[in-house]
């Protein structure tokens, strides 16, 4: 694995604990793993008006998974939650070569994009999000 893909960006991201916890009541959680890798995410959202109040998560992954959840974590309060597919969507793009990274601070995964094997890690935490974003809420049907 070439150090250039663990970039100064990415270390101080993985390194950022702000989100790195369990929330003690959540709306919703997710689990989402890896099976290639052993890679695992466990996301926690808090809602409020439809929008993201709060979120915490619990990596068992690689420097790529720590980093990609905690910018996440830092970056989603406040956003709508119907827009967590879009998200995952135009951060798959970015990382296939096709546009920008859907926030500014992704552009530290530049280095991943050669590397397809490690796009998933960058992934994961994303499809986490996406898959609470599709969660009905209390009292809704799915």
């Amino acid at each position: 694995m070439s150090a250039a893909m663990y970039n100064e960006a990415i270390v101080t991201a993985a390194r950022d604990g702000r989100h790195a916890r369990r929330l003690p009541a959540p709306d919703r959680t997710v689990t989402c793993d890896n099976p290639l890798c052993g890679d695992r995410v466990t996301l926690d959202l808090t809602l409020a008006d439809g929008r993201i109040a709060e979120v915490g998560h619990k990596v068992r992954g690689c420097l790529l998974t720590e980093a990609a959840a905690a910018a996440l974590a830092a970056r989603i309060g406040g956003t709508a939650a119907a827009e967590a597919a879009t998200l995952l969507s135009q951060l798959r793009r970015y990382l296939a070569g096709d546009g920008p990274p859907p926030w500014p601070e992704l552009a530290m995964f530049e280095p991943v994009r050669a590397v397809r094997s490690r796009h998933e890690c960058v992934l994961l935490p994303f499809e986490a999000l996406a898959e609470a974003a599709r969660l009905p809420a209390d009292g809704e049907t799915a």
